[in-house]
C-alpha cells in the first residue's frame, strides 16, 4: 500500500508541476516577457531596461505644443473688419443745412444739429455696408480708419466738409468661441492689445474642473491640437495669443494609470497631482505584495512615438514598420538598490499600465496547493483502507 501511495504522489506531482504554465495568474511572468522579447520572431513590443541614461531619452519626449505647432507668440495686429461684424457710422458736417445736418431753427443762437448716426448694421457677405449718398462701401479686411477715409472720399462734394467715425460695435470675426468645461461659454471678443489662451478662458468665467484634469483643445482652421491646461499654466510659451475664429474646447480628462498584477490594488488610479513618477505610482497602487511580487519584474506598458523609441533604441526592428505609435515595455529591477532612484526618475503618462509579475515561487506554491487538494482525498482513502486490511 505504501508503494501505491508513493506512486500516486509521484504521478500527481509530475502532473501538477508540469502544468505550472497553465496555473491561474494575473498576467505573464517575468520569464515570459523576457523570453518573448528574445525570440527571433517579432514579439510586437520593445523591452527596455530602465537606467539613468535611458531616462533622459524617455522623459525628453516631445508632447503636443501650441507654440511649436501654431508658432503664434506675437501680439495682436490692428483689428480688421470682417464679414458678420457690426458697425456704427457717425457723420459730422462743418455747417448746418447739409445732407446730414438739421436746418437752422428760429432761435439764432441754436445752429441746429450737424451730425447723423447711421443705425448699426452687419457687414454683408460681399464685405460691404450701406452708407446714404455713398452707396455700398467695401469694408471687409480693412481697418476702421481706412473705412472712414473711404466714406469721406465718397461724400466729398456732397456733404459739407464731412468727418466720419466708424465704430466696430460687435466684432464677430475677431472673437473666440469658448465651450466645454467653462463657467459661461460663448463668443469672447478679442481686444486690440491681443488676448492669450488663459485670458480668454478667464473671460469665459474660468474652468469648472481641476486644472490638472483639464485639457485645452484649440481649433484653428482645419487643425485641432490638445494640450493639458497644467502645461499652459506652467509654461508661459504655451499661453499663446489667439486669433479671430479660433475655438477653445475645454475637456475634463483626468490623468490616470492602471495597476495590475502583484500590487496592493488592481484598479485605475488617478494622479491627483500635476505630475507623478513611477515610484509614486507604485506607492499609490499599494506597493508590491511581499508574498507574491517579483521585485525584478516591475513593468510599465506604454505606447511611445517612433521618435522617442529612436532615441532610446535606434536599432529597434519595430522602427522600420512605419508605425506612429509603438508598444514599449519598460522594466525596473527593484531588487537593485538603484532601482528606486530609477523609478523616481521616470515620469508617468496618462494611460500607462503598471504591471508587477508574480515571483517564480508563487507558481510552485499554487502547484503544491492544487496537489494537496487533489491528493488529500486519496491519502485519506488509503489510510481508511489500510485500517480494514
Amino acid at each position: 500500500m505504501g508503494s501505491v501511495r508513493v506512486g500516486i504522489v509521484a504521478i500527481l506531482s509530475a502532473m501538477v508541476l508540469a502544468g505550472c504554465s497553465n496555473l491561474p495568474a494575473s498576467g505573464p511572468s517575468t520569464a515570459d516577457i523576457v523570453s518573448r522579447q528574445g525570440e527571433d520572431v517579432n514579439p510586437g513590443f520593445e523591452l527596455v531596461d530602465l537606467a539613468p541614461t535611458s531616462l533622459v531619452a524617455i522623459n525628453g519626449r516631445s508632447d503636443q505644443s501650441f507654440s511649436g505647432s501654431f508658432g503664434d507668440r506675437s501680439g495682436a495686429t490692428e483689428t480688421r473688419i470682417g464679414i458678420g461684424d457690426f458697425l456704427a457710422v457717425t457723420i459730422w458736417e462743418a455747417g448746418a443745412g447739409g445732407l446730414f445736418s438739421a436746418p437752422l431753427t428760429t432761435d439764432r443762437f441754436t445752429p441746429g444739429s450737424r451730425t447723423a448716426t447711421i443705425p448699426e448694421q452687419a457687414v454683408a457677405r460681399d464685405g460691404t455696408i450701406s452708407v446714404p449718398y455713398a452707396g455700398r462701401v467695401s469694408v471687409a479686411g480693412k481697418t476702421s480708419a481706412q473705412v472712414e477715409a473711404a466714406i469721406q472720399e465718397r461724400l466729398a462734394g456732397k456733404a459739407i466738409q464731412p468727418q466720419v467715425l466708424v465704430t466696430l460695435s460687435r466684432a464677430i470675426s475677431s472673437s473666440v468661441a469658448v465651450t466645454g468645461e467653462v463657467a459661461s461659454g460663448g463668443r469672447i471678443p478679442l481686444s486690440n492689445k491681443g488676448d492669450r489662451v488663459l485670458e480668454v478662458i478667464a473671460a469665459a468665467g474660468g474652468i469648472r474642473a481641476p486644472v490638472n484634469e483639464t485639457e485645452v483643445r484649440l481649433t484653428r482652421g482645419s487643425r485641432t491640437l490638445a494640450v493639458p491646461m497644467i502645461t499652459i499654466v506652467n509654461n508661459p510659451r504655451e499661453n499663446i495669443y489667439l486669433r479671430g475664429g479660433d475655438t477653445l474646447t475645454l475637456v475634463r480628462n483626468p490623468q490616470t494609470f492602471i495597476a495590475a498584477g502583484a500590487t496592493g490594488q488592481n484598479t485605475e488610479i488617478p494622479f491627483n497631482a500635476d505630475a507623478m513618477n513611477l515610484a509614486q505610482a507604485i506607492a499609490k497602487a499599494g506597493g508590491l505584495l511581499d508574498f507574491r511580487a517579483d521585485p525584478q519584474g516591475v513593468f510599465l506598458y506604454r505606447f511611445e512615438t517612433a521618435e522617442t523609441l529612436r532615441r532610446i533604441k535606434p536599432d529597434s526592428p519595430l522602427l522600420g514598420q512605419g508605425r506612429r505609435l509603438i508598444p514599449v515595455v519598460y522594466r525596473v529591477n527593484l531588487r537593485d538598490p538603484n532601482g528606486l532612484f530609477v523609478a523616481q526618475g521616470l515620469r508617468m503618462q496618462r494611460g500607462d499600465i503598471l504591471y508587477v509579475s508574480n515571483a517564480p515561487l508563487t507558481d510552485v506554491q499554487k502547484a503544491f496547493s492544487i496537489f494537496q487538494s487533489l491528493t488529500s482525498p486519496i491519502v485519506q482513502g488509503t489510510s481508511v483502507a489500510a485500517r480494514f486490511s
